[in-house]
């Protein structure tokens, strides 16, 4: 046991801490049997970079929830681990290669991937710190890696069965096309934008000489991959010209007028150019009519030898020269400015191109249909919030085919081997026998491939005997941004359900984005990023960690700012301050005395008013903060622990135990000291999971048997220490010093200066209650004349304030103007009409009368009876002054 420093330093608390429980091994699971497990797996953080503030805020949310179900007695395990991130990760170290003059294609594939493991221990390195820096209680004994054998295996697994059921599959599509990475993106990984474009007008000539027909396109560069035009059959202007052809402009080649519904007759001319190797619509459009596919463009975005005198040239470059060449033949008809919506890649930010090609799909109908279907059943997974339910749904509903294949280096290489002299195709666990006669596939697969199996595969799946994974999996909670459920959250259910059987989770708590102070989303191209470990630096890990919990509520965005720091910063220094008055005064008092001490508060044998009514709001806390932390609400839980720490145990509670910490009942003051200890040792429970370091630190300085905080036990609420009247006897005393302190600060007069306090009782009760604790009133209200009594006749001059069952005066006969006096109760008036109004509309809601707990009815009705009687004292004390 040391003392606490006489000022709070965080970065003296944190020091060294989060060594020490590694030292302790206290993250790992318990290894009780017959606790119940409790998992999470971590979303990985790509090793691209530094984690940033979303990241913070994500990992500070799942250590919460397994920092309390570990103290709380399951056996947790909470599994860290990292992505590859295929694409990010290669575009940064491609970064890095060009700022040195080279390309992957100079190192060549095995020592560019060299390269990139070389990033790779780099950055999760540096991850590895911030976990550390924000205290994340992670089992790093079971640190995985989606590129690490175990994980690899799983992957091949999950392809090789896909393919062996018909539901992986290898096509010529038209896919989205990145020309900066040069690889397939799926249509989750592409911004649609609004950018500056025009529709180009121009005429192909009917190949008899009789005319033209006029077409318009955003994109006439991809004019020499024309294989037709269409028009709507049923259109009267040309439904006579079907069959017959155009001459294609720049290229004079005939290619053929065809029908199809997909010309919009009512849309531009009617008549569309057909580039089935360059368009979605136009690929269904060539496939209906049996047209070639004629791709005009290299992977990097340049046009190819098709392009004729426009070969070499970037796309947009082609764009212009073609739309200059159009005009000096006579073809431009016109160039009409628009604004378009474009896709961007997610990555590299360019302009996608739609590019035929051949990749590999997974045939989403079957494994959607499944997902969709369990949603329905007890083993849905639960969103939180629900709304996000429907989300998922809606895009299950509608998804497309996944283009799985990527033509990049870095990532898990297809299990696909072709021989090299036959072409056949074969795909396995591993390679073919005769290795040396086959060639494997150069694509590797989707990122979000092996991402999708994350909860089962780090688990040591598909050996389904694994002992993590009969013990943990399924997991219970996944802990992610809302802006990944389609990327990540939707894989994972449709590819658990289909290899495990099961869900992979029980609960998604999903959380919104992180914006700076003006509501905008933090960005580089914004310079508004913040960087956690900065924060931390100035206000410490738990600053940072009670500011992300107590944010929004779940699905929200959350804004950050200094300002709210600091208000994080001062809460803690609150604690702190706190116990250090505490732990001053409880020198000497042992465990057992506590213990002994509580005790007897409970049976009623020892013990004041105060100590009951804060040991009776702190099981309200308790039980509180304990429902809404299974709900997710964290910013709920974080306003009730406030709320009593720093209202009721700091201003209340440890002011008024100055009457008895400064009497001389030395009986009475060890039960208070053992109160007052054992309160702050559930506080510091309560908050462990929050704010874990300067928890820690206070915890070690107060008597206890527990080696950590880590593992203690989680507070329960204790029923023998409710006292509703002793919790109603306070809260009306609070009411009577709150109301003198107003009525002095109203007219000016000092709290030091001693005045005469009537109270006017209404009940037998009150009267006795308040006689029995004069003690606090006299020392809280400094009276020179205090009265308790049914029979006090309202003074005319005086100051008033009606509270529960009672009425107080302060004969301020010098100070007071009845006038003002009047428009003060007026406006009191006003105050619990208010309350009778709201408290009346609730009562009114028949739906409210009807689901709600009977108890909070009742509550609502006492609130209704007290709020009248209040209503009716203050208006006859109005009355009675203007009566005057």
């Amino acid at each position: 046991m040391t003392e606490l420093s006489t000022k709070f330093n965080p970065a003296e608390v944190e020091a060294g801490r989060y060594e020490k429980w590694l030292e302790a091994d206290v993250f790992k699971p318990s290894g009780d049997v017959n606790a119940e497990p409790y998992s999470i797996v971590i979303p990985p953080p790509n090793v691209t970079g530094k984690l940033h503030l979303g990241h913070a805020w994500d990992t500070t949310l799942q250590d919460m929830i397994i920092r309390q179900k570990r103290m709380q007695g399951f056996d947790t395990l909470w599994l860290p681990g990292m992505d590859h991130a295929g694409i990010a990760t290669q575009a940064k170290v491609e970064e890095r290669l060009r700022e040195q003059g080279i390309t992957r294609y100079d190192l060549g594939r095995e020592k560019f991937i060299e390269k990139v493991w070389e990033w790779k221990d780099e950055y999760a390195s540096t991850i590895k710190e911030q976990w550390g820096k924000l205290g994340l209680s992670l089992d790093y004994s079971r640190e995985r890696f989606t590129l690490d054998a175990g994980l690899s295996e799983a992957v091949r697994k999950v392809f090789v069965d896909l393919y062996n059921k018909g539901l992986i599959y290898r096509a010529e599509y038209i896919i989205n096309w990145d020309p900066a990475a040069r690889t397939a993106l799926s249509d989750i990984e592409v911004i649609h934008k609004d950018v500056e474009g025009a529709f180009y007008h121009m005429t192909y000539d009917l190949e008899n000489g009789q005319g033209t027909l006029e077409v318009a396109t955003t994109r006439p560069e991809t004019m020499f991959g024309d294989t037709a035009v269409a028009v709507n059959p049923e259109d009267p202007r040309y439904k006579d010209l079907i069959g017959q052809n155009v001459i294609l402009p720049l290229v004079n080649k005939a290619i053929p007028i065809v029908g199809d519904e997909h010309a919009d007759p009512e849309f531009g001319t009617g008549v569309v150019k057909i580039t089935p190797a360059h368009d979605p619509n136009d690929f269904e459009v060539g496939r209906r009519h049996d047209l070639p596919q004629v791709n005009v463009m290299n992977a990097d975005g340049t046009m190819n030898e098709l392009a004729g005198d426009f070969a070499g040239m970037d796309r947009f470059a082609a764009r212009k020269a073609v739309v200059k060449a159009l005009e000096e033949k006579g073809h431009l008809v016109k160039v009409e400015p628009m604004v378009h919506s474009v896709g961007h890649s997610e990555r590299t930010g360019v302009p996608v191109e739609p590019r035929l090609s051949t990749q590999w799909f997974v045939k989403m109908e079957e494994l959607s249909k499944k997902a969709i279907e369990n949603q329905a059943t007890e083993d849905r997974v639960n969103f939180f919030p629900d709304r996000f339910n429907d989300t998922f749904i809606q895009w299950m509903e509608n998804v497309h085919d996944w283009v799985i294949s990527r033509q990049l280096w870095w990532g898990h290489q297809i299990p696909a081997w072709y021989h090299n002299e036959t072409g056949e195709m074969y795909v396995g666990m591993d390679a073919p026998a005769d290795a040396e006669n086959w060639t494997q596939d150069e694509d590797v697969l989707d990122t979000w491939f092996s991402s999708a199996l994350w909860p089962f595969s780090t688990m040591g799946w598909p050996d389904t005997e694994a002992k993590d994974f009969k013990r943990y999996y399924p997991t219970n909670t996944l802990v992610t941004g809302y802006d990944i459920i389609f990327f990540w959250v939707s894989r994972m259910i449709f590819q658990a359900l289909e290899f495990t059987d099961e869900r992979p989770f029980k609960d998604v708590l999903m959380h919104g984005l992180i914006r700076d102070e003006s509501g905008r989303k933090m960005s580089k191209s914004l310079g508004n990023g913040i960087d956690p470990m900065d924060v931390i630096e100035k206000y410490g890990a738990d600053a940072l960690r009670w500011f992300l919990s107590n944010g929004s509520a779940p699905g929200q965005d959350v804004r950050f700012s200094y300002e709210k720091m600091d208000a994080s910063w001062n809460f803690i220094n609150k604690i702190w301050n706190v116990s250090r008055y505490i732990i001053m005064n409880n020198e000497g008092l042992t465990l057992e005395d506590i213990q002994a001490n509580l005790e007897k508060v409970a049976n009623k044998e020892a013990g004041n008013v105060t100590d009951r009514w804060i040991l009776t709001r702190l099981n309200e806390t308790i039980e509180r903060v304990t429902e809404n932390f299974d709900k997710f609400e964290f910013g709920e839980a974080g306003r009730a622990l406030y709320n009593f720490i720093w209202d009721e145990f700091a201003d209340w509670y440890i002011e008024l135990t100055k009457e008895v910490l400064y009497g001389e009942d030395e009986t009475e003051k060890e039960v208070t000291r053992s109160v007052l200890t054992h309160v702050l040792d559930q506080i510091l429970r309560l908050l462990h999971p929050i704010m874990p370091f300067v928890t820690e630190e206070i915890f070690e300085n107060i008597p206890h048997t527990e080696e950590t905080l880590v593992t203690a036990k989680y507070p329960q609420v204790r029923s023998e220490f409710d006292d509703a009247q002793a919790a109603q006897g306070v809260e009306v005393l609070k009411e009577v010093i709150r109301s003198v302190r107003n009525s002095r600060a109203e007219v000016n007069v000092a709290p030091s200066k001693a005045i005469t306090i009537l109270i006017k009782t209404k009940t037998p009760e009150i009267e006795e209650f308040f006689k029995a604790n004069e003690n606090y009133l006299r020392r809280f209200t400094n009276p020179e004349v205090l009265e308790i009594s049914s029979d006090v006749d309202a003074p005319a001059q005086a100051m008033s304030a009606v509270i529960t069952d009672a009425e107080i005066y302060l004969p301020l006969a010098d100070l007071i103007n009845v006038e003002d006096e009047i428009a003060r109760l007026n406006k009191e008036l006003a105050k619990w009409q208010k309350e009778l109004d709201m408290v009346g509309k609730k009562l009114a809601n028949e739906k409210f009368v009807a689901n709600a707990k009977p108890e909070v009815v009742e509550k609502e009705k006492e609130k209704q009876a007290d709020y009248q009687e209040k209503f009716n004292a203050t208006k006859e004390r109005i009355e009675q002054l203007e009566s005057l």
